[in-house]
């Protein structure tokens, strides 16, 4: 038999189908294989097998070994990787990665055998008295197993020691067997099946759901509606047809509520695939999934490339967060894959946002997808009351600190009657600079063009975008002044001072800095859930999802910290964070309020947020995007060059320029904008940053784009196509 392969090497000289043989007959596509390329030995997928060899010139080379006694690609993956390298110019080896475990492609992960001993005497009282009165070890060993009847053998060793044990098992009173066990993540989360009663509202959005024809649905509804608890049903119902699904949460922060949740209701049907597990769980959850011993694939963007069979339903939870485009190679669009999946399936796919994204509104809006709206919460509890704080009228008043005085007020309130408060601000770190204030000078990252960012805890600057860590100034290095400020605040910083207003308060900070083992997320919420901290202060990880039935207030410390990005879809943004945080007060019987500190309190966006008036702000949105030429009325293409040569890169950048812009001159008038110029961020990781911005009407410009990128290749310099990114820097 012959075989199509593609090697796995990232490189776009190797971007191709090489053939070779194999003796046999039982090879099959999906299988990994090594095969012989140049002088070396590689891993390669199996994207095709034959009975005839295409290649002609001269003597094939033979398949080395096979890697997987079940195909390890279904015929699904095969034709979607096919896809997203088109869709999303990256290479086939690229795209079929994003399939499997890294650890398990790289061979670094097995499957996990554990050894048992079991108790295997015929006569207890007969062995006893074999063993010799000084046998103290093994007596107990003995007694232990045969009231257990079987133990794990290192827990056995460890209790007794192996010397004791291993006699035992030499004279045939202890058996020992191997049995292959999973490492299961977040045990802790397992919980007993809850009956739920559907509210009206909910009955008729998953009736909506089933009865629809088309493809995807939006399920709007506002928070606390329980769009929840319609994935839940619709999840049932899928299974109860013998099909499969997947669940997408868009941070892995959200992924342990949504598992306790699925655990109550489908046990050990639900697997979770995101990258905080450790190796050995990310491999076992994956075959799980992939043998189907396991039908519901829970995590976040990846696990829309769970290896499921028959997929029913795809749910996209939160579907605005911008984390559902990734950012770095290869770069996709969950929604985009989702939907591919969904067409091969024949399954539907189901969104759901109390914010969601102008596009996929106005898809709705249009009859593209389908609407089901949810405009109330369980049990009728109303929405929170928001107090906007003008924070220009506290600075004149003398309040230079980071809460107001009507924060300060409510905060202890709800301390002393033994509630819940959540502060938010959207930035991690104590200070966000520091400012030489003799002559101005800010310390910068030595590999990327960004301020660097002061720790307390560390005493440390950080960049937070390659996490390069520096000693802390104790003077100016430009003019040896020790006169340093602080720009700006950070959550450590709000830590520091709630703990000088409230002493006996017991507060908690959730960000980047304190999730950075596998269950920090899961441990902060367990223990803010559990009533252990009276506040919890986070970044924008603790905006989405949660629901905490102790928080009657929750506290936004900047409102309009995001309205100062210079992004088209930075009005969108504050929208959807200040409505979604607002959204995690007064969840249960008491009262929410919502204290939103702004220096900008006319904003029309901050207004239209605080009364939670998506339509109208949807109106608004849509119309400026209209009148402005900004997606989705065009698509804003950016081809992004980078290196660590300067020079290189600059040629490279004249190289895709110049045929872009000879496309751009036959047909000027589908376009907004045309150029080419430094990133915004001009060095990151040592890599120095250009880039061919364009934002045009002209359908599918982004495939002509992506073939004049193609063709530029130039070693240790990259070029990468993003259509609508999230990130302009």
């Amino acid at each position: 038999m012959y075989v199509d392969v593609i090697v796995d090497i990232l490189s776009g000289e190797t971007d191709r189908i090489f053939e070779y043989y194999y003796e046999g007959d039982d090879i099959r596509a999906g299988e990994r294989v090594i095969v012989p390329f140049g002088r070396t030995q590689k891993d390669g997928f199996v994207i095709r097998v034959k009975e005839k060899a295409d290649y002609e010139g001269g003597q094939i080379r033979r398949v080395t070994a096979r890697l997987d006694a079940i195909p390890a690609l279904t015929k699904e993956c095969l034709q979607l990787a096919e896809r997203i390298s088109a869709e999303f110019f990256v290479s086939k080896a690229a795209a079929l990665r994003l399939f499997l475990p890294t650890e398990m492609r790289r061979g670094t992960v097995r499957e996990q055998f554990v050894k048992y001993a079991q108790y295997a005497a015929e006569d207890f009282d007969k062995a006893m008295l074999s063993l010799k009165k000084n046998a103290a070890k093994q007596r107990a060993a003995l007694t232990y197993i045969r009231e257990a009847g079987r133990a794990r053998l290192n827990e056995l060793n460890e209790r007794y020691g192996s010397g004791a044990v291993t006699a035992l098992r030499e004279k045939g009173f202890i058996a020992v067997s191997e049995e292959k066990t999973n490492r299961r993540p977040y045990t802790a989360l397992d919980r007993e099946e809850k009956s739920v009663e559907l509210t009206a509202e909910q009955r008729a959005a998953v009736e909506n759901i089933e009865k629809t024809e088309k493809r995807v649905t939006l399920l709007h509804g506002v928070t606390g509606s329980g769009k929840t608890e319609v994935y839940l049903t619709l999840i049932r119902k899928v299974l109860d047809q013998g099909k499969t699904a997947i669940l997408l949460v868009p941070e892995i922060s959200l992924t342990p509520q949504m598992v306790r949740n699925l655990r109550g209701r489908f046990a050990d049907a639900c697997a979770i695939l995101h990258s905080g597990l450790t190796p050995g769980e990310r491999f076992d959850e994956w075959w799980r999934l992939r043998s189907g011993e396991a039908r519901i694939a829970v995590g976040a963007r990846s696990a829309v490339f769970a290896p499921l069979e028959n997929v029913g339903l795809i749910v996209v939870d939160e579907e605005h967060d911008g984390s559902y485009q990734s950012e770095s190679a290869p770069r996709y669009n969950t929604l985009t894959v989702a939907q591919y999946r969904a067409r091969y399936n024949g399954a539907k796919v189901v969104i759901g946002s109390a914010t969601p994204s102008i596009e996929s509104y106005r898809l709705a809006k249009e009859g593209v997808y389908n609407l089901a709206e949810m405009t109330k919460r369980i049990n009728q509890r109303a929405l929170p009351e928001v107090e906007i704080v003008d924070m220009r009228r506290e600075v004149r008043r003398g309040n230079n600190t980071v809460f107001s005085g009507a924060l300060k007020a409510e905060l202890k309130e709800v301390l002393d009657k033994g509630q819940q408060a959540i502060l938010f601000l959207n930035q991690r770190g104590y200070s966000k600079s520091v400012i030489c204030t003799s002559c101005g000078y800010v310390p910068k990252c030595e590999a990327c063009d960004v301020s660097l960012t002061y720790h307390l805890e560390e005493n440390a600057l950080k960049c937070h975008y390659c996490n390069a860590k520096y000693k802390m100034i104790r003077k100016c290095p430009e003019c040896g002044s020790e006169l340093l400020r602080y720009g700006g605040i950070g959550t450590q910083r709000v830590v520091n001072e709630l703990q000088k207003l409230f002493p006996s308060a017991s507060i908690l900070r959730m960000d980047r800095d304190t999730t950075q083992s596998k269950e920090g997320h899961l441990k902060i919420l367990g223990e803010f859930s559990k009533k252990k901290a009276d506040i919890l202060v986070g970044t924008q990880m603790i905006a989405k999802g949660h629901d905490f039935p102790s928080v009657t207030l929750v506290g936004i410390l900047d409102g309009d910290m995001s309205l100062h990005f210079a992004d088209y879809r930075s009005g969108e943004r504050t929208f959807q964070l200040l409505t979604q945080v607002a959204g995690r007060s007064g969840r249960a019987g008491e009262a929410g309020k919502v204290i939103l500190q702004t220096y900008q309190p006319e904003n029309q966006v901050l207004r239209l947020a605080v009364q939670y008036n998506y339509k109208e702000f949807y109106e608004r949105e849509i119309a400026l995007r209209r009148a402005t030429g900004f997606p989705p009325f065009t698509e804003i293409i950016r081809v992004l060059v980078f290196g660590e040569d300067d020079a290189k890169t600059r040629e490279v950048l004249r190289a895709v320029y110049e045929p872009l812009h000879a496309e751009y001159e036959k047909q000027t008038e589908g376009f907004r904008y045309f150029g080419s110029m430094k990133a915004p961020i001009k060095r990151l990781n040592n890599k120095f940053r250009y880039q061919v911005l364009m934002r045009t009407s002209i359908r599918n410009f982004r495939y002509r784009v992506m073939e004049i990128c193609a063709n530029v290749k130039v070693r240790g310099v990259y070029v990468n196509v993003e259509v609508n990114p999230n990130n302009l820097t």
